[in-house]
């Protein structure tokens, strides 16, 4: 069998693996060291020191050193020297400085009033509720990243409200899953600083380009939302007083400075710090996770016990990054080593395909893997596959990463995988189905197919402000 064959095997492997359900970053780790152990095999150089020994050394240096030979392979030196270079890696500091400060936010108490405030601004739009809980998602979801905890707390806050002033089940399900989920793609997102760290692309040029697609994404959210509640006025009838009441306009900014303006500020602040300069990602991410305690104190709603839970939350999620990282890099750097990389590379070309063939063939496949797979596993371990190959067909990085980002909404809206589908069901009314919740979801899902489409044929919208703020 040749090292390339091995290389295949190694991956083939690796995906029975991961559905048979074994932890991804141990089994990257593992079977790293596994196969890498077979490729950098060298007998001579492993067993170099018990061959100068002299004739005179005790039987104890002998054993001692053979046995020590087993331990002298190179694939330890590289498993510890990518450990080091994730833990000292200055891009993946700020991810857990932004889990803090996501975490935080959570439970600073302002979700609940941000929506009563904006469901009595947008009173008078068709789908009202609708559209107040599409903003607030995306607001929401914009300071914690967290798909989990935005649909969890949305669904606990606005669905009841939702389902309480007549709004069809499948319509508010798919609302508050599809809102959930635009946190991993609008900035600071924690998954574009994932993606910048696996890519190599500037990170600030990534948050730059991510701005108008997101915009652009909320926007085909919101058309839908209004645009079906004109339609069928059944599934989101206008608000009754009762449920909605009037607010003087004076009373209403007051609601809006207290609620809206001081978690906009603090997402604006530390986004414009880092697009214009003036401070670091993780610098801005230390001055929002500050911010995001300023807030909770400043809604009474700060104490050691949910410090403590942020934290823990910060440091597991953290954890589960880094190693995945060390596992990917492991994994790849012997991939590579044996041959599969120039394997995969000589297949794509030998298919002869255009530049968007090719994209979508790769998106294709990331649609695919996201039914099994979390967002991070796919960033760092799939996608770097495909890297390697986007100066072959003319690829910008930073357009791939964007579509990228586009694509894995699906991955949390796509029966029968949907992980927002579960975490909204886990606390939604028994009425609620879960059939009904996919169905909800499936108008969002094609909404983001438009914005793929959107995305390849003015690719413009992607680089027009990181050609703007930093030059070509």
């Amino acid at each position: 069998m040749t090292d390339p064959q091995v290389a295949l095997m190694m991956l083939g492997i690796f995906i029975f693996m991961v559905f048979l359900g074994f932890p991804i970053a141990f089994t990257l780790m593992a079977m790293g060291i596994g196969f890498g152990y077979y490729a950098y095999f060298n007998e001579r150089r492993m067993w170099r020191d018990y061959d100068r020994l002299a004739e005179d050394a005790s039987w104890w240096d002998g054993v001692s050193t053979y046995v020590g030979g087993f331990f002298n392979n190179r694939i330890f030196d590289l498993f510890v020297n990518q450990t080091y270079n994730v833990m000292s890696n200055e891009v993946l500091t700020a991810v857990p400085l932004f889990l803090f400060m996501g975490y935080i936010v959570e439970r600073s108490n302002i979700v609940g009033k941000l929506f009563s405030t904006l469901n009595i601004a947008a009173k008078n739009l068709p789908g009202s509720m609708g559209v107040a809980a599409l903003v607030t998602c995306a607001l929401f979801a914009t300071a914690t990243g967290i798909v989990g905890a935005v649909v969890t707390l949305m669904g606990l806050l606005a669905l009841p409200q939702m389902l309480k002033a007549r709004y069809s089940n499948s319509f508010a399900a798919g609302i508050i899953c599809a809102g959930g989920t635009l946190g991993i793609l609008i900035p600071p997102s924690i998954m574009l600083i994932v993606y910048a760290a696996a890519s190599g692309v500037s990170i600030v040029r990534l948050y730059a380009g991510a701005l108008l697609p997101g915009f652009t994404l909320v926007g085909l959210y919101i058309i839908y939302v209004m645009g079906r509640a004109i339609l069928q006025p059944s599934i989101a009838p206008r608000p009754t007083k009762e449920e909605v009441p009037d607010v003087p306009i004076g009373k209403l900014i007051v609601m809006l400075l207290t609620s809206f303006f001081p978690l906009a500020f603090l997402i604006f602040a530390v986004l414009g710090s880092i697009l214009f300069g003036l401070a670091t990602p993780t610098e801005a991410a230390s001055i929002g996770a500050l911010g995001g305690m300023a807030l909770a104190m400043a809604y009474r709603a700060f104490s050691f016990q949910r410090l403590r839970e942020s934290v823990y939350l910060t440091v597991r999620t953290t954890a589960m990054v880094c190693w995945l990282f060390v596992g990917s890099y492991v994994f790849a750097s012997v991939f590579s080593y044996l041959g599969g990389e120039h394997l995969i590379e000589d297949f794509v070309l030998g298919l002869d395909l255009s530049p968007l063939a090719f994209l979508l063939m790769a998106q294709l496949i990331i649609f695919l893997l996201g039914w099994p797979l979390e967002w991070s596993e796919i960033i760092i371990i799939f996608v770097p596959i495909f890297l390697p190959l986007l100066p072959l067909f003319g690829i910008d990085p930073l357009f791939f990463g964007i579509l990228v980002a586009l694509n894995l909404q699906t991955s949390f809206l796509t029966p029968p995988m949907a992980m927002s589908a579960y975490y909204l069901k886990g606390i939604a009314p028994p009425e609620v189905k879960l059939t009904q919740i996919f169905a909800g979801c499936m108008p969002f899902l094609f909404c983001v197919f438009i914005s793929m489409a959107i995305m390849y044929n003015f690719p413009n919208i992607v680089f027009y402000l990181p050609n703007l703020v930093y030059g070509p």
